[in-house]
């Protein structure tokens, strides 16, 4: 009698609940076994290893970047959400995030789906060395212009982690907001600190939003963040603005006064 374990069917639960590490063990042990079904998920199991070696590659460059960049000391990596948004603050996270245990799957937060934004920011808070917040409102964002609001929210942040760093990787063009500083045009997708504080703002900014659009819910800010999208538009026409408008990048679509 064939014991369960050894049954096709057993053998390609197996192979499909495997983790990454022992998929290349099990591949190797039931390769030769000739039942179509155990080969069908050989195979399939030899795709995935692939793709997430390959997944994983890319992450571990992102680390290693960090490393060339900002060291083996403090990195605290910066990046902000909301710039352009009508609607909603800025905010600008930084972590501080070392190069163990390894979040994997990390990467600019636009290039992750909702759910995976939201799993991977666990993973961030449980691991990381600190992590800090800048916030400027709308309101402050109309008063200051954003240049001033984006610098002013990045110190924030970086003063939030409340530690000292021995270097600040932050996302994009020269910031001039931290002695220590060095910036990298599309960071948020090449350096592992950058991206952490991406998803973290980009998480935190969006639980924001969807709590403020209860308040207001003809915007739909739950849907688009604050975004400029078409049915926020047609709202902003409709309603007028609120005080979470940015009324300074607003002027193309009403000359009312607010809701």
């Amino acid at each position: 009698m064939v014991e369960k374990r050894n049954t096709a069917h057993a053998i390609v639960e197996q192979l499909h609940e495997a983790s990454v590490e022992g998929l290349p063990k099990l591949i190797q042990i039931h390769r030769s076994d000739r039942r179509k079904q155990v080969q069908a998920a050989c195979k399939s199991a030899e795709r995935r290893l692939e793709l997430e070696t390959k997944e994983r590659n890319r992450v571990q460059e992102m680390y290693d970047l960090q490393v060339q960049m900002g060291g083996t000391g403090v990195v605290i990596g910066v990046d902000e959400v909301g710039r352009g948004a009508i609607a909603g603050p800025l905010y600008v996270g930084a972590v501080a995030l070392p190069q163990g245990p390894k979040v994997w799957g990390i990467n600019d937060s636009k290039q992750l789906s909702p759910q995976r934004r939201e799993e991977l920011a666990s993973q961030i808070a449980d691991v990381a060395t600190a992590i800090g917040f800048g916030i400027v409102s709308a309101e402050k964002i109309d008063e200051l212009g954003m240049a001033k609001a984006l610098r002013f929210a990045m110190a924030q942040a970086i003063k939030g982690c409340r530690i000292e760093p021995d270097c600040v990787l932050i996302d994009g063009n020269p910031a001039h907001v931290h002695p220590k500083e060095k910036c990298l045009v599309k960071g948020d997708a090449r350096v592992a600190c950058i991206a952490a504080a991406s998803i973290v703002a980009k998480v935190t900014r969006d639980h924001y939003m969807e709590q403020v659009s209860q308040e207001y819910p003809a915007y739909g800010w739950d849907r688009c963040k604050g975004y400029g999208s078409a049915d926020h538009i047609a709202a902003i026409k409709r309603y007028g603005l609120t005080p979470y408008h940015r009324a300074t990048f607003c002027t193309h679509f009403v000359q009312g006064t607010q809701y």
